[in-house]
């Protein structure tokens, strides 16, 4: 009789053990989805709002950009419209314009300065001016192409 009353704890007490659930599985899985998520989400492409026109807006108005203009003999001309709205034209060397510059940039911060070089330039030299340009707080500096 003491056979059959032990085997029947024993039984009760496998069937109990397997009743738990085990979560660490799970949490694996959910970190693993997490770290799937945090990978993607900045690779998805932002969508494109495609804005309506209107008549009446009113347009920004930018500073015309300084020109920056590099010759094939590694001279300096520099054309900029000033506050009467008529372009001037001079020739600088690099430390006139580094002068030029910091005065232009107190009476316009937000003045963007294109270089346009000839194709026979080093690329060095134009290099050094974007540098210089950059060193003297300059925040938009761009180069000047053809289209072909």
């Amino acid at each position: 009789m003491g056979g059959s009353v032990r085997s029947s704890m024993r039984g009760s007490r496998s069937r109990r053990a397997m009743a738990d659930i085990n979560v660490v599985p799970y949490i694996d899985v959910m970190l693993v989805l997490l770290v799937i998520f945090m990978v993607t989400a900045p690779l998805v492409a932002p969508s494109i709002v495609n804005l309506p026109t209107v008549g009446g807006a009113a347009q920004q108005q930018q500073t015309p950009p300084v020109v920056v203009n590099i010759r094939a003999d590694g001279n300096l001309d520099v054309r900029y419209k000033d506050d009467s709205g008529t372009t001037q034209q001079q020739g600088m060397t690099q430390a006139d314009l580094n002068a030029f510059v910091a005065e232009r940039e107190q009476s316009h911060p937000d003045q963007p300065v294109v270089i346009a070089a000839d194709k026979s330039v080093k690329y060095e030299a134009v290099m050094n001016v974007m540098s210089d340009l950059k060193a003297q707080g300059v925040k938009r500096v761009g180069l000047l192409v053809k289209s072909k």
